[in-house]
């Protein structure tokens, strides 16, 4: 009988798991644990032209023909603006203690700061904030989820200009100031790293900038711009959290980080070359955004590699940097294979050139773990705790939050409610992958919370609606929200029998 690649993947993840010690209870993590779902603004509210919100960078692009995979766009989305109160609700039915979620940027600043005040906008997150309180759900808010509004594109090419950072801190102390008497947890950018590359090497997202062999774009420089706009960003968030720390910290007593996707590496081969490849492969994934703003400066292997197409910090943008982060989100849903391209020709993915890596899912035919919907995104528990120990280990153990973990199914025609419904590989890689997070907390990882993406069904970005990610399945014709398998069993995890523990956390021993 044949067994093929994805059995094989099962009994390789089976064997993984093997040796867990009990079942997993709410009660193995510490009672102050955040525990919620993520979302963001585009991909939820819909209700594009309501509220005197301004268009946004994703707005104009997805009326593009061919940029989205099936032609869609997030005018409506989950009318989540008109609904939310229908969301908190469902949030509220899980029995979780916080939601993570996104401003639009050109909800309540329609034109950046060459515009008024939407006071509108100001008054939709406002009821949100305050309904989620009224429950008891702490709001995790994300200032900037990949949207901004487009006439910052349009004036001044937004993040690749300097002027995006005054843009920046401006609308950041309209939030403090307007919401952080009752957030108590900001993330100044979501997964910036993805969004350079996307936006700015190989194209994809807005403004869609990249060149050739990068890309086929019909505009931009995927050997430097990507770097100019990342050092923007960058020093955007140090300048939003000199902001905070210095008008509002104190005051409204709460905590500024960042948000990162990380895909965890493993060497292809069992060779240094692919050891320091996948090291490498971490540094100019994540490292690019935390050396900085953690040791100051960016890792010194991509400053070896990039040489002067990586900008300078000056030494007052230095002291702007030093302190900036009080936590480290980290989006974390797969692990991959790295090989090093240094000193052999590597058929390398437009995406990884730049760190002269390849990277793969597959290992003699065989891959990391059992693939998901997700093109090029596997079920490897074993990564978040292999991501969060690395973190942990390079940044003082700077508090982290996962602020993202979860599977996606994939919805294309043919595919039934009642399958989307019984998302059991769902069940098994969210139960899988915190008992993972569990173990590197027992070893000393200062994780204080973790959110499943997603709370419902959303656009999914470049690959529209043909993916779902969420607990809630969403019929986009109707808005009517079901619960799937997977919601009822993180409800369960939440509110399970409390079950003695012996779990020892030495951040949360006082």
């Amino acid at each position: 009988m044949e067994i093929t690649k994805v059995a094989l993947a099962f009994a390789l993840l089976l064997w993984q798991l093997i040796g867990v010690s009990g079942d997993l209870h709410r009660s193995q993590f510490p009672p102050t644990f955040l525990f919620g779902t993520s979302t963001s603004s585009y991909q939820i509210e819909g209700a594009y032209l309501e509220g005197n919100r301004g268009l946004s960078n994703w707005d104009v692009f997805t009326h593009f023909s061919g940029k989205i995979m099936d032609g869609s766009n997030g005018d409506v989305a989950d009318d989540h603006y008109n609904r939310y109160m229908e969301d908190i609700e469902l949030m509220h039915s899980l029995g979780v203690n916080s939601y993570r979620f996104s401003i639009s940027w050109s909800r309540i600043l329609p034109r950046g700061r060459f515009g008024e005040v939407n006071l509108v906008g100001i008054k939709f997150y406002n009821n949100l904030i305050h309904a989620l309180v009224i429950k008891g759900i702490q709001p995790f808010v994300t200032l900037n989820h990949f949207d901004y509004p487009q006439e910052l594109e349009d004036r001044f090419g937004a993040w690749l200009s300097p002027q995006m950072r005054q843009e920046f801190g401006y609308y950041a102390e309209l939030c403090f100031r307007e919401f952080g008497d009752r957030v108590k947890h900001w993330s100044t950018f979501n997964e910036p790293n993805l969004m350079m590359h996307f936006a700015y090497t190989v194209g994809g997202f807005p403004p869609d900038r990249c060149s050739k062999p990068f890309g086929n774009c019909s505009s931009g420089d995927s050997m430097r711009e990507p770097y100019i706009a990342a050092h923007n960003i960058i020093l955007s968030h140090a300048i939003a959290a000199n902001i905070y720390k210095t008008n509002y910290q104190i005051k409204q007593g709460g905590l500024i980080g960042i948000v990162m996707a990380v895909t965890w590496f493993e060497p292809l081969r069992d060779m240094i070359q692919d050891y320091l490849a996948s090291q490498r492969a971490l540094s100019f994934d994540i490292a690019w955004f935390l050396d900085p703003l953690i040791h100051g400066d960016y890792p010194s292997d991509m400053r070896q590699i990039l040489g002067s197409r990586l900008p300078m910090f000056s030494p007052k943008e230095k002291g702007l940097l030093k302190d900036s982060l009080d936590f480290i989100g980290v989006n974390h849903y797969t692990s991959l294979y790295a090989m090093d391209c240094t000193t052999s020709q590597c058929n390398m993915d437009a995406f990884d050139a730049n760190a002269l890596i390849y990277k793969t899912g597959e290992r003699n035919g065989i891959p990391i773990g059992p693939p998901t919907a997700m093109p090029n995104t596997y079920m490897v528990p074993r990564g978040m705790e292999n991501t969060v120990m690395y973190i942990a280990q390079r940044y003082n153990n700077t508090p982290m939050y996962i602020t993202e973990n979860g599977c996606a199914q994939g919805s294309k025609h043919g595919v039934s409610t009642e399958a989307l419904l019984n998302d059991e590989d769902r069940v098994n890689y969210l139960r899988s992958y915190l008992t993972s997070l569990r173990t590197a907390m027992r070893k000393g990882a200062d994780v204080r919370g973790y959110f499943v993406w997603s709370l419902i069904d959303n656009f999914e970005w470049a690959f529209g609606y043909t993916l779902r990610f969420g607990l809630h399945h969403v019929d986009f014709k109707t808005q009517e929200r079901t619960p799937k398998k997977s919601a009822e069993w993180y409800k369960e995890f939440l509110n399970g029998p409390v079950i003695q523990s012996k779990t020892f956390f030495p951040h949360y021993e006082s």
